[in-house]
């Protein structure tokens, strides 16, 4: 008789245990894919001035440089 009450008290607290995690609550959903970005459309003479800098070969904070000093002076003949 002990092995049956025994057997019927593991078995209620398993069965709560496993109900316990059916009423959890779950992780926050992570957001759909992050919104989508619209493609950056880039201005003629950005495009201009990074074909130079290309030319010219360019990289790093000199490209930067020179890309910025391009575009501000095709604003100023604008």
């Amino acid at each position: 008789m002990k092995t049956i009450s025994s057997r019927a008290i593991a078995t209620a607290f398993a069965s709560m245990l496993l109900m316990g995690s059916a009423f959890a609550q779950t992780p926050a959903a992570a957001p759909a894919a992050k919104a989508e970005k619209a493609p950056v459309v880039h201005s003629a003479a950005s495009l201009e001035c990074s074909k130079e800098a290309d030319a010219k070969g360019l990289h790093g904070k000199e490209r930067k440089k020179f890309r910025s000093e391009c575009k501000r002076a095709a604003a100023d003949k604008k």
